[in-house]
């Protein structure tokens, strides 16, 4: 299995993301231990915001491109590529502000790309986008300083970062969606305590029963 994780906090040693993800994948790993992580930090190493020129060069059909606008693509060329070559996409962001972090953003701007992640066709009337990628699962681990944010809870109308990552997660080919969250953080008390610790049993529940489906799966091939 290919994995492709990807950070967006800004802090490092201090990120419970960051930690949660770590967790989450040693535990993966150890029941898939052949499978390969590739590592994107858009945290520490942001993709540049859009720009007119981006834009120009991404609706320009390949063949007309000039050397240009294949300069201006490549970051994007790159990103699109680790997403195509995943199996499971390991997401692993806070809430700042309500919403993801502007790394993130923009790390979802350069991937959900025409042609490339999505395809666009007018004759389909009033839905002419159309995913391109299919099959993977992603896994959106977060933390907030607040609580709440779960669809019954009291914030949910307040959560703009787990609802904009489940829209645009079909033009990843995400087809399974995992979420765990990690809540309270400003509170320090020990409601937070309890959040992290579940958190974290949840991401091992998660990444053994992700590991027990590939295994199955590979069995039944072998018997194919």
């Amino acid at each position: 299995m290919n994995i492709l994780r990807i950070d967006a906090s800004a802090r490092l040693e201090r990120s419970l993301t960051r930690k949660l993800a770590t967790h989450f994948l040693e535990t993966l790993l150890a029941g898939t231990p052949d499978s390969e992580v590739a590592k994107r930090d858009v945290g520490v190493t942001p993709p540049d915001f859009l720009t007119e020129a981006w834009i120009a060069a991404a609706f320009t059909p390949e063949k007309q491109r000039t050397e240009q606008d294949r300069r201006v693509l490549a970051e994007s060329d790159q990103l699109i590529a680790e997403v195509k070559a995943a199996d499971l996409i390991l997401i692993a962001t806070p809430l700042y502000n309500y919403g993801m972090p502007a790394s993130l953003k923009a790390w979802f701007d350069k991937v959900v790309r025409i042609g490339q992640t999505f395809s666009f066709d007018l004759s389909r009337g009033d839905v002419p986008i159309e995913p391109t990628l299919s099959g993977k699962t992603l896994v959106i681990l977060t933390s907030s300083g607040e609580f709440g944010f779960e669809p019954s809870g009291i914030r949910h109308a307040d959560d703009h970062l787990v609802p904009h990552i489940q829209t645009v997660a079909k033009y990843l080919g995400a087809e399974t969606v995992e979420i765990i969250r990690i809540e309270y953080q400003e509170f320090g008390d020990q409601r937070h305590d309890h959040s992290v610790e579940r958190a974290f049993q949840n991401a091992t529940t998660c990444a053994q029963k992700l590991a027990r489906s590939l295994n199955t799966h590979r069995a039944h091939k072998l018997h194919l």
